[in-house]
């Protein structure tokens, strides 16, 4: 049985360089803050009977309903922000010269 060596080649490319943010970062913050706005419009809200149907709504209730508007509000709001972020990224990329290797058996 034998054994043959790993064969190496190494090359010379160009590759572009730039900073870009991290979406996950950016969609998560943004689902963070859809949440403290849901609270906080829940907390300023009056929990009253409603003088035309004679219904009260729990804060549970009110809460999960605004947890449905303002989530995928902030999603799109930050990921907005992070789209805009990136497309100014991209003008200030550098092309950079790197040595590229690859190994095969």
């Amino acid at each position: 049985m034998s054994t043959s060596q790993p064969h190496q080649t190494s090359e010379i490319v160009e590759a572009r360089v730039h900073r870009a943010p991290r979406w996950g970062v950016f969609l998560g913050i943004g689902v963070a803050a859809g949440v403290i706005l849901a609270f906080l419009l829940t907390i300023g809200g009056s929990f009253e009977a409603s003088v035309a149907t004679q219904v009260s709504y729990p804060f549970g209730q009110v809460f999960g309903f605004l947890l449905l508007w303002t989530v995928p509000v902030g999603i799109a709001a930050l990921g907005l922000v992070a789209l805009i972020l990136e497309r100014s990224a991209r003008r200030r990329e550098r092309i950079v010269l790197v040595d590229r290797e690859s190994t095969a058996e």
